[in-house]
């Protein structure tokens, strides 16, 4: 038995005996089945037994799982209108702090802000599987179509604590390869969501070569479920398309041989975690351990897929100013109407001297309202200290890439003696560290459209106006 099997079955028996205590004999569990969520839920804040507390958080828990739709979003907004503040406590807390802002009253003004859910939720999370059902109701939160501020508050506790129960002091990083067990290997299939795999089959191509690697943080508390993994192809070369990594006649080497470690999909797992960020631990931790085995690997780079490109693009296209996208590349845009144009050596060419001058603008100079990169991936890797290092045109083919990206891919490079000062550069500057190869394209398209050859210069800096994506920063 595992030492986390091991701790749930105690947490278990204690809750089963907490349970005899608060419902034995048949009249009281006709009555408990009476108690409403919202009594059940102010008798566990008022409880004091370690064993009467975890039975209280497992029925509560039991019950909200047992819920439909409707109730459960009963529930959690019950969570939000009777478990804020205690509104009279923290008034006196705030003319307290006025008269005197001594540690003692800023303290007590911290407690008193705090939301009787937050403790609430800490109490839920003492049952057995109590962290698991936890994610799964912010998963259900999230799904939500409620925009309230309810529903704002809830998440926000519930972020605020998965954020301190998921701190990377608690995670373990594990390798995962074919000799993983069983029901984690489906899990990594099922959870894949860069590059789908098709089956068992396709799997063992991803683990079993000595040529690949993968690796997964896990919890404590979630013992068999991963949160996030990362596939690594060992490669001789930097790639430019998907298919010169998982194709399946692909030439094989040995790990030794390899000078490039491509991480060519990352994968969060469970959505009741969304927002917390995981997957730059697991970067610096991989490269840390790969540098560790491998001496040889001199670079450390991803092929990723750009999200974000179609859409921002389909909004250029959609605006009748030809001050934001030029009469001649607006044009040959047409061309993508055709589902079939990648297969047109010459359309394909067309589109590519369009396209890449573009896109290199949507990285480098796109901002969101906040002044961050607009593209979700660029904005995870660029935010780890990566360097913008290569469009790839065509680099995946297939319709879930043709479909949000046109098949553009990139990669990014992870110099380890310049990741601070590219963090940096974004952080306190808003500058996307890029090479002078993706540089070169934005002013290549200046040029072309009569510009002075410099970055940001007009008109390319129109086609980047606000109203496609959120705005320059």
């Amino acid at each position: 038995m595992s030492e986390a099997s091991f701790f749930t079955d105690m947490l278990q028996s204690i809750t089963d005996r907490g349970r005899q205590l608060l419902f034995s004999g048949s009249r009281a569990t006709q009555a408990a089945a009476k108690v409403d969520l919202q009594t059940l839920c102010e008798m566990l804040l008022s409880s004091r037994g370690e064993a009467s507390g975890m039975a209280l958080a497992a029925e509560i828990l039991d019950r909200w799982e047992a819920l439909d739709s409707e109730g459960a979003q009963a529930f959690l907004h019950m969570l939000h209108e009777k478990f804020g503040p205690d509104t009279a406590r923290l008034d006196q807390a705030i003319e307290n702090y006025r008269a005197d802002k001594s540690s003692a009253t800023t303290i007590a003004l911290h407690q008193a802000a705090e939301p009787r859910r937050q403790e609430l939720l800490r109490r839920l999370n003492h049952a057995p599987n109590g962290t698991a059902k936890l994610v799964r109701m912010r998963q259900q939160l999230l799904a939500s179509k409620d925009q309230s501020a309810g529903y704002h508050a809830v998440d926000a506790d519930l972020t605020h604590l998965f954020g301190s129960w998921f701190n990377r002091g608690f995670l373990t990083l594990r390798p995962i390869d074919w000799t993983t067990p069983a029901y984690i290997l489906e899990k990594i299939i099922k959870y894949e969501a860069v590059h789908e795999i098709a089956g068992w089959e396709e799997l063992h191509r991803r683990l079993a070569p000595a040529d690949r690697r993968c690796f997964a943080f896990f919890h404590p508390r979630l013992a068999d479920e991963p949160l996030v993994f990362v596939e690594v192809a060992l490669t001789r070369s930097v790639p430019r398309a998907i298919g010169d990594v998982l194709d399946e006649g692909r030439e094989q080497i040995n790990a030794d041989e390899a000078t490039t470690a491509v991480f060519y999909s990352i994968s969060n797992c469970q959505d009741g975690l969304r927002g917390i960020s995981f997957g730059n631990f697991l970067i610096k931790q991989v490269v840390e351990d790969l540098r560790r085995d491998l001496p040889g690997l001199k670079n450390f780079v991803t092929l990723s897929p750009v999200p974000g490109f179609a859409s921002w693009l389909a909004k250029a296209r959609a605006s009748a100013a030809d001050r934001l996208l030029p009469s001649a590349a607006r044009k040959t845009l047409m061309l993508l109407d055709d589902p079939n144009w990648p297969a047109n050596e010459k359309t394909a060419a067309e589109v590519e001297r369009v396209l890449l001058p573009l896109a290199a603008g949507y990285f480098l100079m796109e901002r969101t309202p906040e002044g961050r990169p607009v593209d979700p991936v660029a904005r995870f890797h660029l935010g780890n200290g990566a360097r913008l290092e290569r469009l790839n045109f065509l680099g995946d083919r297939s319709t879930k890439a043709m479909q949000q990206a046109h098949g553009l891919m990139v990669n990014y490079l992870y110099k380890l003696d310049d990741i601070v000062a590219n963090h940096e550069a974004l952080a306190q500057r808003g500058e996307v560290i890029a090479s002078s190869d993706v540089k070169k394209l934005v002013n290549q398209d200046d040029s072309r459209n009569g510009g002075n050859g410099q970055q940001g210069s007009r008109p390319f800096a129109q086609i980047m106006n606000s109203t496609l994506g959120g705005g320059r920063k």
